[in-house]
């Protein structure tokens, strides 16, 4: 008798252990990442549904919301200060991306060859990217000031005439960039020598043999095997170039208006102003959406291209 009821007692704790398993098993995986949607409902897809609710409300800066529609977006249409900043961020991005991805190209080509003291270059280019953007853009306002910054110091020893970095459209763009570019070409060239370091070897050898030279080998080899990582640093510069805030800010000295006649004033500072200067958060939310559906369209547009690469290759 009680050999059986120790028997069903064991086989009764064996069962529990059994649906504890199989409910440990099911239930864990959810348990570890609910945290991060924890998070990301309470700082991301709230805001992003809330902004998108102010866009439709004619909100002023405490005070309450009245419904408004579309009408905040018709008025966006309608403004020139919100197409001069869509204008000026499309320049500062394109100014500031093309010559950054292509400087970092060329640097992960050479960093990828045998050098002396590989590894020490190797976090010397990342430096730039681990310094502030406050302390980088700061150094580059002295460095540009038309009175006394080093480069017109420079350019007066070639016989040029001093620029106004500060008040000009173009020049001001061009040192807003150059911030832009100092600070990102070393993280986007380690992230092609990553790449590269992935090629085969066999590739490289089976075109030296074709007698191929070793600018032939890059421009052969080495780019249409890490044009992935290319369409990827692409997509994600340019949504970083659209979202680009701090260097005009703090370059316009605080800033929000992008200088005196709005001539490096970008979509963020643009929204930046019209939410917390001006206090219209309505228009300032809209701002934010149509920064959204920009990136969206340009995502869309890269991942399509990369697509139809992808097809061509294996086609």
């Amino acid at each position: 008798m009680a050999t059986s009821v120790r028997a069903e007692s064991d086989g009764s704790q064996a069962g529990w252990r059994s649906k504890l398993y199989r409910l440990d098993t099911k239930a864990s995986p959810y348990a570890y990442i609910a945290p991060f949607f924890l998070c990301f409902a309470a700082f991301g897809l709230f805001p992003l549904i809330y902004t998108g609710w102010l866009s439709l409300n004619e909100v002023q800066l405490g005070t309450g919301a009245t419904w408004a529609g579309f009408r905040n977006y018709t008025e966006l249409w309608h403004n020139e200060f919100f197409w001069n900043a869509l204008r000026n961020t499309f320049t500062l991005g394109l100014i500031s991306t093309v010559p950054q991805l292509m400087m970092a190209l060329g640097l992960a080509h050479l960093l990828n060859y045998k050098l002396r003291a590989r590894g020490f270059f190797r976090v010397a280019v990342l430096a730039p990217y681990a310094t502030s953007i406050a302390a980088a853009s700061l150094v580059f306002v002295q460095l540009f000031n038309p009175d006394y910054g080093m480069i017109n110091q420079l350019l007066g020893h070639l016989g040029i005439d001093p620029v106004q970095w500060s008040s000009s459209k173009w020049p001001s763009q061009i040192a807003i960039s150059s911030i832009v570019t100092w600070r990102w070409t070393g993280y986007n060239a380690l992230i092609y020598l990553a790449a590269m370091q992935a090629v085969p070897g066999d590739l490289y050898e089976a075109a030296a043999l074709d007698g191929a030279s070793r600018w032939r080998q890059f421009i052969s080899v080495t780019i249409p095997s890490i044009r992935p990582t290319i369409f990827f640093t692409i997509i994600v510069s340019t949504i970083g170039a659209t979202q680009l805030f701090g260097e005009p800010l703090i370059y316009g000295g605080n800033s929000a208006s992008g200088g005196s006649a709005h001539q490096y004033q970008t979509l963020s500072l643009y929204m930046y102003d019209k939410g917390w200067q001006i206090g219209e958060l309505g228009q300032a939310s809209a701002v934010a959406w149509v920064m959204l559906l920009i990136l969206l369209l340009i995502g869309t547009v890269q991942l399509f291209v990369l697509r139809k690469n992808r097809q061509k290759q294996g086609g």
